[in-house]
C-alpha cells in the first residue's frame, strides 16, 4: 500500500452530499416556518423571546438566534464540509440574530457562535440552548435534528443493579513510570465466573465524555451484551504512544494484560477479548491486535486517524507519517481478527480513509461491520456507537441493528 494509490481502485465511496444549506427564501416564509417550529400554529413575535430554547427544530431545518450587539455573528460548526461557516443575519431594527439551516433528519453535530466586534471574533456556546457537550478541551453547542435522539441505554438510573469502577496502579517496565488503570466491574461480579474483557483506550475519556458506566450497565442489564469486564487505560501522550509505539504494544500485551488475567477472571479465548478506541486510540487498538494477534478477537474502531492515500500526507500533521507506515505494514502482519467494527462521522475528514479501512478488513478476511453517523469526530458519536461496536464483536448471534 506504499505506492499512494487507492488499494482498492474497484471501490470508491461517493463523497457525502453537501447537506448543510442556509435557507435562502424570504423573510416571510422563514418566519412562518419558524413559527411552526417553535409554537405551532401560534405567531412568531417580531422578536423572540429570551427563554424560547434554540435551535428551533423542525423535520426540514433548524434556526439559530442570538441577542446582542456585534458587528457580525457566525455559525461555527466542527465538521469537514465545505463551508466551514454559517452567518446568522441581524433583524431588522432589532439586536436579534438569525439563521436557518437546511439539514439532514437524525443528525447531530457541535457547534460555536463567534461572535466578531471591532475586527475580533469571540467563540461562545450558544446561550439559548442548554445541550452541552464535553471533551478533554471544554464544552461546545449540541445540535440535534428532527428525529435524532441520545439513545435510551446511555442514561443513567435506569440500571436495577450498577457496576463498579476500581482503580490500581501498574509499574510500567515499557513507559518506566508508573499507569493508572480503571477496571469496570459489572453488577454481582463473581470471582469464579469467566467474563469477556474489552480494553478502551482513553477509557476515562469514555466514563466522561461518552456516558460509559450507564451505557454499559444498562445494555448488560438489557441483555445486548454478556457481563464483562472493561479496562481503562489512559496515556499522558497519546500523539507518540498510540501510533503503533512498540512501546505502548508491550505495556499493554506483556504488562496490563497478565495483571487483569492475575487479579480477575477474564475470558482466554481471544474471540472474548476486544480492542477499542476512537481517533488514535482506534490506531493503537488496531496496532495492538496486528502485531499480537493471537491475543485478541475483535476491534472496536471509532474514527480511526488512519491514512491510506499517501497524497494527503502533505496536508496532515507529521504523526500520520508514521500511522502510514504503519498501515504499509499491515500487508506483513498475521492476521487472526475475527471481527471488527468500524465507524466514522459522515461529516469529519476521517470519513473515506475509515471506509477504505473497514474495505482492506473485509477483503483480509475479517467480518467487519462498517456504519457512518450522521456526525463528526465527537465523543457523543463515539458514545452513540458503543452498543453496536462492542454487540458485533461480542454478540454476533444476538446482533441487532442499533438503536
Amino acid at each position: 500500500m506504499g505506492n499512494g494509490n487507492d488499494p482498492f481502485p474497484s471501490l470508491h465511496r461517493l463523497p457525502p452530499l453537501r447537506e448543510f444549506l442556509v435557507d435562502e427564501r424570504p423573510q416571510e416564509a422563514v418566519a412562518v416556518a419558524v413559527a411552526i417550529a417553535q409554537a405551532g400554529p401560534r405567531h412568531l413575535p417580531a422578536q423572540p423571546e429570551a427563554p424560547v430554547q434554540y435551535p428551533l427544530v423542525d423535520p426540514d431545518a433548524v434556526t439559530f438566534a442570538w441577542q446582542g450587539e456585534a458587528d457580525a455573528v457566525w455559525l461555527r460548526h466542527f465538521m469537514a464540509l465545505e463551508t466551514v461557516a454559517f452567518p446568522l443575519k441581524r433583524e431588522p431594527h432589532s439586536d436579534w440574530w438569525r439563521l436557518r439551516l437546511r439539514v439532514p433528519e437524525r443528525a447531530r453535530f457541535e457547534y460555536k457562535f463567534d461572535i466578531v466586534r471591532d475586527g475580533h471574533g469571540d467563540w461562545i456556546n450558544d446561550p439559548l440552548n442548554p445541550r452541552l457537550a464535553t471533551d478533554p478541551f471544554g464544552a461546545n453547542s449540541v445540535c440535534e435534528t428532527w428525529g435524532y435522539t441520545v439513545p435510551e441505554w446511555t442514561r443513567p438510573g435506569l440500571a436495577t443493579a450498577t457496576g463498579r469502577i476500581e482503580h490500581w496502579k501498574i509499574d510500567s517496565q515499557s513507559f518506566a513510570s508508573q499507569r493508572e488503570i480503571g477496571v469496570y466491574l459489572p453488577a454481582g461480579y463473581d470471582e469464579s465466573q469467566s467474563y469477556p474483557l474489552v480494553i478502551i483506550h482513553d477509557g476515562y475519556d469514555y466514563v466522561d465524555h461518552a456516558a460509559l458506566v450507564p451505557s454499559l450497565d444498562n445494555l448488560i442489564e438489557r441483555g445486548d451484551l454478556p457481563p464483562l469486564i472493561a479496562a481503562l487505560t489512559q496515556s499522558p501522550d497519546r500523539s507518540v504512544e498510540y501510533v503503533d509505539d512498540p512501546r505502548h504494544v508491550a505495556f499493554v500485551t506483556e504488562e496490563l494484560l497478565p495483571a487483569l488475567e492475575e487479579r480477575y477472571n477474564v475470558s482466554n479465548d481471544p474471540r472474548q477479548r476486544v480492542l477499542m478506541g476512537a481517533s488514535l486510540g482506534a490506531v493503537a487498538s488496531l496496532s495492538i491486535a496486528a502485531r499480537a494477534p493471537r491475543l485478541f478477537g475483535g476491534v472496536v474502531l471509532k474514527s480511526g486517524s488512519f491514512i491510506f492515500d499517501q497524497k494527503l500526507l502533505a496536508t496532515r500533521h507529521e504523526l500520520f507519517r508514521r500511522v502510514s507506515a504503519f498501515i504499509d505494514s499491515l500487508d506483513r502482519q498475521e492476521r487472526l481478527l475475527h471481527r471488527a467494527f468500524v465507524s466514522c462521522g459522515r461529516y469529519e475528514g476521517l470519513v473515506d480513509e475509515n471506509w477504505r479501512m473497514a474495505a482492506f478488513l473485509r477483503h483480509a478476511g475479517v467480518a467487519t461491520r462498517h456504519v457512518e453517523s450522521h456526525d463528526a469526530h465527537h465523543w457523543g458519536n463515539w458514545r452513540d456507537q458503543i452498543r453496536a461496536g462492542l454487540m458485533w464483536c461480542l454478540r454476533p448471534g444476538v446482533y441487532r441493528k442499533p438503536h
